[in-house]
């Protein structure tokens, strides 16, 4: 039976996990309960949010670390399997698989997207990448596509005709030469599953206007949030579509706002693991456009805390305010990191969902 993707549901504001497939999450910290990304980790962490309704569950793709004591990110499991695995230990939730498109053939996304949607249902959902590391791609042998949003759109143009006809496909692109090719079974979505994209540059953001679901994007400031958001809708009004927008945010919850503010300078400024702070920014700074060019300078605890998002740091009030004010400026939803999912998540879910169905947000 072919479902409503969660992320077509009823509540105004979504909400997700984010990266728990990666060793340390989103921080970067030697706290002891630094998350480790177990596998049993993982799967408990994922039923914590299907029982408590969230939308959908985010992974990185992460093929290299960014070093420091602790070799940040190097451990992570790969998202079409660790989606797969995890369709089959949930219900509700959604299940999205993150790909860098250089490094991954479309006949074969298809296919393996394909297999998670009929296991999950329905549920499964892609999340569009075209990479900016020249370390992990060079793993591959693979250096970095100059127009890497140009082969995006080849590549998802042959995921889709790969599903709209059982016949062989010719294609002749300027990335992709195939020759007969064929996936079946088509996912069980119509006409694929569930697509975002993770852009903040222009060439990101057309991508995301003309061939994906949902964009999502960092702010730095509450009072700049707004902008991207008009901005994606001005891209996709010239396409003739409408595109929603998330953000990602990392979150310290405590019952006072003296206790979240003591936990998020202990674990982002007193214990981060500053070399590999340095490797991530450096990197991000030179390779990638994933933030306001200002953040790299002024907003250090925050690439510690959870690579450089929004900080949702403070008691449950507090964090369901800044929530609201979030979508109040247009967004359909967060994504959301901790330092450890399985401690941290319970406490959120307890106490700020129930703030949120209050202000409307959610069911």
């Amino acid at each position: 039976m072919n479902k409503a993707h969660p992320l077509h549901g009823s509540n105004k504001l979504k909400l997700g996990v984010f990266s728990t497939n990666a060793d340390g999450g989103l921080a970067i910290s030697d706290v002891p309960e630094r998350w480790t990304a177990s596998w049993q980790d993982n799967l408990t962490a994922a039923q914590i949010a299907d029982r408590a309704g969230l939308e959908f569950l985010l992974p990185i793709a992460r093929w290299r670390g960014f070093g420091g004591r602790n070799k940040v990110r190097e451990r992570s499991f790969e998202t079409f399997t660790w989606a797969a695995a995890l369709s089959m230990a949930t219900d509700r939730i959604g299940l999205f698989m993150t790909v860098h498109v250089p490094l991954v053939h479309p006949l074969y996304a298809a296919k393996a997207l394909a297999t998670v949607d009929h296991i999950s249902q329905g549920r499964a959902g892609l999340n569009i990448v075209c990479g900016w590391n020249p370390k992990e791609f060079g793993m591959f042998g693979t250096p970095l596509v100059e127009k890497g949003y140009d082969q995006a759109a080849e590549w998802i143009e042959i995921l889709e005709k790969l599903y709209a006809s059982a016949e062989p496909l010719d294609y002749e692109g300027t990335y992709y030469h195939l020759k007969e090719a064929v996936s079946r079974p088509a996912s069980l979505q119509v006409p694929r599953p569930v697509t975002m994209n993770a852009a903040f540059g222009g060439p990101g953001r057309d991508f995301a206007a003309a061939r994906c679901d949902y964009l999502f994007t960092t702010f730095s400031e509450m009072g700049d949030a707004g902008k991207h958001v008009a901005d994606i809708g001005e891209r996709a009004d010239k396409v003739g579509r409408e595109v929603g927008v998330y953000t990602v945010a990392h979150v310290v919850c405590r019952p006072t706002m003296e206790e979240a503010q003591a936990y998020y300078t202990r674990y982002a400024v007193d214990l981060a693991d500053h070399e590999a702070v340095d490797a991530h920014m450096a990197g991000k700074k030179e390779f990638s456009q994933s933030h306001d060019p200002h953040a790299y300078e002024r907003y250090r605890q925050r690439f510690a805390g959870g690579a450089g998002t929004y900080p949702l740091v403070g008691t449950p009030q507090t964090i369901a305010a800044e929530m609201a004010a979030i979508a109040a400026h247009g967004y359909q939803g967060i994504a959301l990191s901790f330092v450890n999912y399985t401690r941290e998540l319970p406490y959120f879910c307890d106490h700020v969902l129930p703030l949120l169905r209050q202000a409307g947000l959610r069911e």
